[in-house]
Formats: structure tokens, C-alpha cells, sequence
């Protein structure tokens, strides 16, 4: 009973800071995830442009460089904790490269570029599972690499790796909570403020953790939302303009109706 009481009291007083932490927590989760996902999908179509025998020489060595580049960055930033990362890139950054940053800017610049390695493999991932007939299909009729990436593998890719940009941003969801580190105001960072406070160790943290589990749940639940929609109907017409198969039970167009009653 004392616990309960405990919690009713800590959320009568604090329970606008509470609420200002989840904020912040998923202001930097939305975010660094949409950045991250622009910076997975930049390198992941790098990563997957295609070397020839009959390229120029200059290009086979531009993207072999800029291979190494980004591969060194993915495993960098998948291979190292994202605490680390911040304390590296905030403290570091100043005393050593003698570049200045608030803590917003590096709390967003560290979630992002760390997203944006996850990202990259994934996306090279998906890249690749698509059938390579496709490829092929599609410099037949002429297409180069970045329209056959924008109009043919983009849509196709997008689709498969929802679930792990929903996954990815989940987890940035939680890990913001590392950013206290570098004294962002994160809900993390109110637990550890009123419990330095109170001394409610226990109550400070159930009440944190039903926040957290709120917020991924409805996040789980809207990007569920989302792919059921991207899947579009599970049964549907066959339609066409030609008045040819429309003999073999396939629909006309509603609109092209219209027009040939006009």
C-alpha cells in the first residue's frame, strides 16, 4: 500500500517532469530514426552499385574507396556502445578536436549516425534479396542504375525492411536513455533526478517503466498499422483499358466507362 502511495505522490509531483522527459525521449528517438534511415539508405545504395569490367578505371576506384569508407563506419559505429559514441563525440569532440556542440546536437548527431549504420546493412540487405532478374529487366529497357533503383528496388526494398525501421526505432526509443550521460533531460534523466530527490528507487522506476512500455507499444502497434496498409488489399479486380479482355472477365477501368458514355 505504502508503494502505491509512494508512486500517487511522485507522480502529483512530478509528474509534468515525467511527462517533459517522454517527450524529449521521443522528439530524439522520431527523429535520429528518420535521419538514420536517410543515412542507411545513402550508403546502402552505394554499397550496392554494381562495378563492371567495362567501367573507367577512376570509377572502380572511387567506389572501392568510398566502400572501405563506409564499411569502416558501419562497423565503428555497430561495434561500439552508443553511450560510448556520446561521451566520445560531446567531451571528445571539444577537448580533442576542439569541436563545440551542444548536447542537443550531439544527443541527435550520435542516435542518428548510429541508426544510420544499422540502417545500411539492412537496406543492403533487402537491396539484395531482391531477384536479380529484376536488375537485369530493367537496364534491358534501358533504365540506369538510379532509376532502376528509385522506380523498381526502392518500393520493393521500403516494404521488406519496415518492420526492422519499426524495430530500430523501438530500440532508439530505449537507448536515448544513454544521452544522460551528456545531461540531455531525457525521461531517463527525470527518473535519476527524483530519485536523487526522494530516494523512491523502486517507484521512480516502475513508473518509468510503464512510460517506456507505452510508447514502444503504441509505436509497435501504429507501425503494424502501417505495414498492413503498405500490404494493400488481400483480394482484388483485375482491370484493363483493353475492350479485348474485358470478354475474359476482367473489369474496365470505372473512369474509361465514364468517358465512353460521354
Amino acid at each position: 500500500m505504502d508503494f502505491i502511495q509512494t508512486m500517487i505522490k511522485l507522480l502529483d509531483k512530478y509528474g509534468m517532469s515525467y511527462l517533459s522527459g517522454a517527450g524529449t525521449t521521443l522528439i530524439i528517438a522520431l527523429v535520429s530514426t528518420f535521419i538514420g534511415c536517410l543515412i542507411g539508405f545513402g550508403v546502402g545504395v552505394i554499397q550496392t552499385i554494381p562495378v563492371e569490367k567495362h567501367d573507367s578505371l577512376y570509377k572502380k576506384v572511387f567506389l572501392k574507396v568510398v566502400n572501405i569508407i563506409l564499411k569502416c563506419y558501419v562497423e565503428l559505429f555497430r561495434g561500439t556502445p552508443m553511450i560510448v559514441q556520446a561521451v566520445f563525440i560531446y567531451y571528445g569532440g571539444l577537448s580533442v578536436l576542439g569541436i563545440s556542440m551542444s548536447m542537443w546536437t550531439a544527443g541527435f548527431f550520435v542516435v542518428s549516425i548510429n541508426t544510420g549504420a544499422y540502417m545500411a546493412e539492412t537496406v543492403r540487405g533487402g537491396i539484395i534479396s531482391i531477384d536479380p532478374g529484376q536488375f537485369e529487366g530493367a537496364k534491358a529497357i534501358g533504365m540506369n542504375h538510379f532509376q532502376t533503383m528509385m522506380k523498381v528496388i526502392f518500393p520493393q526494398t521500403l516494404r521488406n525492411i519496415i518492420p526492422q525501421i519499426g524495430n530500430n526505432f523501438i530500440i532508439n526509443i530505449k537507448d536515448t536513455s544513454v544521452l544522460s550521460v551528456i545531461s540531455i533531460t531525457d525521461l531517463f534523466f527525470v527518473h535519476k533526478s527524483v530519485v536523487g530527490a526522494q530516494y523512491t528507487y523502486f517507484e521512480s522506476a516502475t513508473i518509468v517503466m510503464i512510460i517506456y512500455l507505452t510508447m514502444t507499444l503504441t509505436a509497435s502497434r501504429l507501425l503494424r498499422l502501417w505495414e498492413k496498409k503498405l500490404d494493400g488489399n488481400d483480394s482484388y479486380d483485375l482491370s484493363t483499358t483493353d475492350t479485348l479482355a474485358f470478354t475474359s472477365g476482367m473489369m474496365t477501368f470505372p473512369n474509361d466507362d465514364k468517358k465512353e458514355e460521354k
